[in-house]
């Protein structure tokens, strides 16, 4: 076990499963205490069984809704007396194209990605200004640069990166920096789930993934955690507003 973030309080929002349960696990074996909160309430009791040997809270809470939301923060500082860490990494995909996107499909995507982040930031913030420290990292995406088939979630996760400076503008003079990570192609069940969209296998859309990436292999959950622990870190103070591409290359 490690101590990089022993002393701190990290939140990961969708944190059961993929992207961030890695970020979660990170924290906690980096010595952090963590709270998760997910939808998914199978997947949360079964990644809190797995790190049931680190300091973990988890709770069912769905982002969208801001009262859930609230109650959730208060509990996580009740619980662990502060927050020190956000990630904002809940999300969900309704990929069609634009003429067989339903109204539905583009809501749904909007309101757990921008409203959900949103939600979260406004709960904690207030807790971090009494505190003058806070780290806040959104989940974006290269999507954010145009994906065919994604007009929702492609909107979103760019709307997460003007949220992201507009909080590092008003929530920096109170130490708290907002940065975020724009995963390019990482294996996920979302990424399977593209897979199965699209109709080819799983192991087709990674090679085919593999052609545009010049580091030559795909990505990983963990290297979005270990991108996340470098703005979460106390020495990254400097370091507020910025969008990180973790793509393998230069182009996103």
């Amino acid at each position: 076990m490690g101590e990089r973030f022993k002393g701190k309080v990290a939140l990961v929002t969708g944190g059961s499963r993929g992207i961030g349960k890695s970020i979660a696990s990170f924290f906690a074996e980096e010595g952090a205490k963590v709270a998760i909160l997910d939808v998914n309430e199978k997947a949360l009791s079964n990644v809190g069984a797995e790190l049931e040997q680190y300091d973990v809270y988890i709770k069912v809470a769905n982002v969208v809704q801001s009262q859930e939301v609230e109650m959730a923060v208060k509990e996580v500082v009740d619980t662990f007396g502060s927050i020190d860490i956000v990630v904002n990494n809940a999300g969900v995909i309704r990929d069609n194209l634009l003429f067989k996107m339903s109204d539905n499909d583009w809501q749904t995507v909007m309101d757990v990605h921008l409203k959900g982040s949103f939600n979260v930031a406004k709960a904690v913030q207030g807790y971090m200004v009494k505190k003058k420290f806070g780290r806040i990292i959104n989940i974006s995406s290269t999507s954010a640069l145009g994906n065919r088939g994604q007009a929702n979630y492609s909107t979103a996760k760019a709307g997460l990166q003007g949220l992201t400076k507009t909080l590092a503008i008003e929530l920096g003079p109170f130490g708290i920096t907002t940065n975020a990570v724009a995963p390019g192609f990482i294996e996920t069940e979302m990424t399977r789930e593209t897979a199965k969209r699209i109709g080819i296998t799983f192991e087709q859309l990674v090679e085919a993934s593999l052609q545009g990436i010049p580091v030559g292999r795909s990505g990983q959950p963990e290297d979005i955690a270990h991108a996340v622990a470098f703005f979460a870190d106390e020495k990254s103070s400097f370091v507020n507003g910025q969008v990180l591409y973790v793509a393998g290359g230069p182009k996103a």
